[in-house]
Formats: structure tokens, sequence, C-alpha cells
């Protein structure tokens, strides 16, 4: 009898592996912290080596500490960080350069020539995303064109592209295995998520040669079996998907208008839309939310640049908290009178902007304004980013305006009850926070457990998931309104 599934939840700054049970239940955590590389402005990578010797020793030891061995486990799913993207040689295994971390901007000129060239228009309508160097195909063409004799190998067929979901794969499998799912594919501008495979008018627009590229399974599919030495035996590996839809899976949002929003270091909102997807008039991304047996689903997402980042803003930057803990408590205490607006665009406005260029600014200062105002200020602009962008997904679909009156919560932010009670207020809805915090480690285990009979079909696996605390509205409606409008002014007033 198999006991556990192990999902491995391969993130920016660090990577966990937990062992759940049938039940949905965490047996075991592990997690190892790796460094970040900043080796000029605007680049941000990671040493390969890094992302899987912290695989490796999470799994072993979520191992060592059930007490459990490779046969007690049904299956391992992946869930990763998205668009970071790794090339390496097929023969001996070892990459051509670091990671280039789904962060790094070094592609902007890049994205600007192919806008000039007219090409946004044909990636947007194929893809359902925007040229930015935010997804992986001008990182793969950037290490094509400046890695010494990449491009030459890559045209001879030596060369393995993927994004950290495909690396693990192919070190798990011995090197036997090069693919990824419709979820990670769907990031990268050369995947049409229309027809469900890689594209030669994109490819020719980036100038990449299909030999590099994976082949695209199922988000839930036997991918292939671990090398016996690593773990004392083979196991098979059933699940892969992007860290954001594995946190729409594991938050259960199988049905069209449910909606999640991770807080991380940024914030990703998800809203599935069903087997059709809508091309987006306000700056949304179309992507692939999961696809099982065949059949694609699909998510509106925006992205939120900064979202936790502002309290470690509070916390390294200004030092007016100690711990992350701290924030909610201290914006508690803010004084009402003060209506202190902080936008924080310290790295640019993602969705529904996408203004790269625009910088952070604080509104409303006044001489009694303080670290309590401050504080309040940092959390409440993700609720206020979090408004605009579920204000653009009701704009962009058709079913969203009355599926839209709760939102499942997840991250770190969402542990903090002040802050997660102003987001119902300024959002006017229900939020919902889960028993299980681990969401996107789950959603990675559900794919797997899926394909090996571990865990039931979507309907009945909607059961599992259960409120831990749900926030309602409290605010008066014409504070909100106000608030709102605040918020608006002074975005605009950066935008212009």
């Amino acid at each position: 009898m198999v006991s556990y599934v192990l999902a491995i939840d391969q993130g920016t700054t660090s990577t966990r592996a937990i062992l759940f049970r049938g039940d949905s239940s965490i047996a075991v955590v592990a997690q190892q912290e790796f460094p970040q590389h900043f080796p000029a402005d605007g680049t941000v990578e990671h040493e390969p080596e890094d992302l899987w010797s912290s695989t490796l020793s999470t799994c072993r030891a979520v191992l060592h500490q059930a007490g459990a061995t490779a046969r007690d486990i049904a299956a391992i799913g992946i869930a990763n960080q998205r668009e970071t993207t790794l090339l390496w040689d097929r023969a001996s295994g070892r990459p051509v350069h670091r990671a280039i971390v789904w962060q790094d901007r070094r592609t902007v000129d890049l994205c600007a020539r192919l806008k000039a060239a007219g090409h946004e228009p044909l990636f947007t309508a194929k893809t359902g995303l925007l040229l930015d160097p935010y997804f992986s195909g001008t990182k793969l063409a950037w290490l094509l064109d400046n890695v010494r004799g990449a491009r030459e190998q890559a045209a001879r067929g030596q060369l393995a592209f993927g994004t950290v979901d495909s690396y693990l794969l192919w070190r798990l499998t011995g090197g036997r295995v090069h693919a990824t799912d419709a979820t990670n594919a769907s990031r990268t501008l050369f995947y049409n998520i229309h027809t469900g495979g890689w594209d030669d008018a994109l490819l020719a627009a980036l100038d990449i040669p299909r030999s590099v590229l994976p082949e695209v399974f199922d988000s839930s599919a036997t991918f292939g079996l671990t090398e016996p030495e690593l773990f004392g035996a083979a196991i098979p590996i059933c699940g892969i998907a992007g860290d954001q839809q594995a946190a729409l899976i594991g938050q259960a949002c199988f049905s069209p208008g449910m909606v999640k929003a991770t807080y991380g270091t940024g914030c990703f909102v998800l809203l599935n839309i069903g087997g059709a997807p809508v091309a987006s008039a306000n700056k949304l991304v179309t992507t692939v939310a999961y696809q099982l047996s065949g059949i694609r689903s699909y998510a509106l997402e925006g992205s939120i640049f900064i979202a936790g980042a502002a309290v470690q803003w509070l916390r390294d930057g200004l030092k007016i908290i100690r711990s992350a803990e701290e924030s909610g408590a201290l914006a508690q205490l803010a004084d009402a009178s003060q209506d202190v607006v902080l936008v924080p665009a310290f790295v640019g406005l993602g969705a529904p902007h996408w203004r790269p260029d625009v910088r952070g600014a604080l509104f409303g200062l006044t001489r009694a304004t303080g670290p309590r105002e401050l504080a309040r200020a940092s959390l409440e602009s993700v609720c206020f980013q979090t408004a605009d962008l579920l204000a653009a997904m009701k704009a962009d679909w058709h079913g969203s305006a009355s599926a839209l009156s709760a939102l499942r919560v997840d991250g770190g932010m969402a542990v903090s009850d002040w802050t997660m009670q102003r987001l119902a207020d300024i959002l006017g809805a229900t939020v919902d926070r889960p028993r299980i915090k681990e969401t996107t480690a789950l959603g990675a285990a559900y794919l797997a457990g899926l394909q090996r009979g571990f865990f039931p079909e979507p309907d009945r696996f909607s059961h599992h998931w259960r409120s831990e605390r749900r926030f309602e509205p409290k605010m008066d409606a014409a504070e909100q309104a106000r608030r709102l409008a605040d918020w608006a002014s002074a975005v605009r007033r950066l935008l212009t």
C-alpha cells in the first residue's frame, strides 16, 4: 500500500518537498533556501545545480523524516517557478549558462524591437501573453545569441531548453525525459494556446529552433520514472504545473468563475474561465489553467510585482518592523484620519498597466505620518492592486460579474488577519483562507495523485477543500468608494 504523494515546490528563493496523505493532509515538510545572483542591474540568475541539489536534498529529507521509502510514494508532482529559463547540453547535462530567472529584465530591448516591428499582436493572439521580458521566449533567444557557440550547438540538436520543471524532470529521470506540461509551455511565448502546440511562426520571429524544445504533456500524466539510485527505487513522476496554476488547482478552483490570489513576493490572481480562451482588453494575460485528458482549461491572470515585497521594504528598507508578522498589528494602530497612499511601483507596475518605467510614490504625507500609517499604506496597496485586477477581469470575461463574489487566498500575506479583512473591505467581496496553506504543493500533489488513482476526480477532490477562516466585507460602501478613488488618483498621477 502506498501512503503518500511527494510534491516538489520549486520556488524563486527556496525549494520545498512535502508528503501528502490521501486525505490531502500534510505529513512532512522540508525546505531549503538557495542563493540569488544579480550579475548586473536588472538581471537575476540561479545556479542550476542549486535548483537540483535543493530538490534532491529536500525530497530525501521528507522520506527520512517520515520513515518512508520510495515504495511508500504513489507518485511525484512538481510545481515550479514558471518562466525561469534553462539551456543545457543533452549529452553531458551541463547547463550552458546560469538559469535566467522570471524577474530578469535583460531582454527589454529585444521586446521593444519586436514590438516596433509589429509582432506583438501576433504573439498575443496566439499565446495570450504580452511581449515582455517576464516570459521565457526572449530569455531563450538571449541565451542562443549570447552564449558562445550555443546557436551552432542548438542547430546540431545538442542543446535542450526547459523551464525549471523540465530541468528537474531531466535530472530526476537521468536525462531520459525531456518534457513539460501545457501550463508551463503556455508561459514561453511560442506555445499556441488554441492549437496546443509549439508555433512555427512564433519560433521564427524569435529565431528559436524546434530541436531545443521539450515534448508537451497533460498536467496529469506519466512523465517518467526517477533513477532508482536517487531514492532507493524508481518513483513515477505523474504531475507538473507552473506554481500559480498549481495553486489554482490546490484551491480546488475547477469551475469557471472561481478565482484565487497568491500573495508572495508579488501577487498572482487567476480566474478560471473554462474551456474557451478569452482575449483580454485590459492587459491581463490568458493562460492554460490546466490540461487533463487532453482537454485544456484556461485562466485570465493578473500579476502584481510588489505584494509581500512591500512588507520586506518596511522591514529591511525602512526598518520600522522586525518581522513581517508585525505589519498587520502596526497597521491596525494607524490614525484613521490620515489618507496615506503608497503606490509600490518599486520595479514598475504590472497588470493591468504593464508600465515597467514608472516608480513608486507616497501620497498624503503629513507631519503626523509615522510607521503605523506607512504599514497600513503598504498593506492596503496590495488590496488596491488586487481590486484593479478583479475589475479588469470583470470587464474582460462576461461570466465573471456574478462569479467574482469570493476570492480564495494563499501565500505568506494571507496569514495576516488584518490584511485579509482589509482586502475583503476594499473588494467588497468574501475572502476565504483555506485550512491547507500549502496550496501550490497540494496542486502538484493532486495532479500526480490523480494520474495514479491516489486522489479522486476534480469534482470529488473539491470536497476536500475547507475554509479555515472567512472574511466578510465590513467597510461602509461610501468609505470603500472614497478609498478606491484615492488609489486611482494616485496611480493616474504616476502614469501621466
